[in-house]
């Protein structure tokens, strides 16, 4: 599979079959491009205008916008439910994670994951392969709480996103605390070929924003 860096927490991730998930997809106000790409599947982890804009994509797509299990086009999505803050949703609302089984592998996003996992969000979501995971914290987990999120998934592949570039209008800290936590690599590209060979231990690769 591939998987391409849209900015912010969006990504288009292409199966081997050449189905395409695209994850949320953001709007004018963030300072990226807008992720204008055709796909099949597209999902949205909360309602902010930074996570749901799908006005900006085309093709016929299903929008999954919910908790629970889902089948579409040879892919099975689990919705996990968590919240945006540390306070149970009381700060800023609802949060669902979503799992993708991509090609036999299980791909995490995290979306606005405010908080470490309780013990049932870990076994609802189980062992990832590749967890795309935001790092920047003030409105996410910071990359301290990110790296507890790693360890507790078993992620292998990590790819770090939601965090300060240089496009993005509004405050969030850099990559580079996460970064202390594991090796990694920093591509000059958005995107990355996912092999086994990458699954055999935990490293980050940090995707190039073009």
């Amino acid at each position: 599979m591939r998987i391409k860096w849209l900015g912010h927490a969006c990504f288009k991730i292409t199966s081997k079959n050449g189905i395409r998930i695209v994850t949320d997809p953001f709007d004018d106000n963030v300072g990226y491009k807008l992720p204008k790409v055709s796909c099949d599947i597209v999902t949205t982890s909360h309602n902010h205008y930074d996570h749901n804009f799908t006005d900006c994509l085309s093709g016929d797509y299903t929008i999954v916008n919910k908790v629970g299990n889902f089948y579409i086009k040879d892919i099975a999505i689990r919705g996990v439910h968590t919240y945006h803050d540390e306070e149970q949703g009381a700060k800023r609302g609802d949060n669902i994670v979503y799992v993708f089984d991509v090609d036999g592998k299980k791909v995490c996003h995290l979306g606005d994951l405010g908080h470490r996992l309780t013990k049932a969000q870990i076994e609802m979501i189980g062992d990832v392969d590749v967890l795309l995971i935001p790092v920047g914290g003030i409105y996410t987990i910071d990359a301290e709480a990110a790296r507890d999120v790693c360890e507790s998934l078993n992620a292998k592949v990590i790819i770090p996103m939601h965090y300060k570039t240089k496009p993005l209008k509004f405050e969030l800290n850099s990559v580079d605390k996460f970064l202390e936590y594991y090796p990694y690599t920093k591509l000059d590209k958005p995107f990355i070929e996912i092999t086994d060979d990458m699954l055999k231990e935990r490293h980050i690769y940090v995707l190039h924003y073009e």
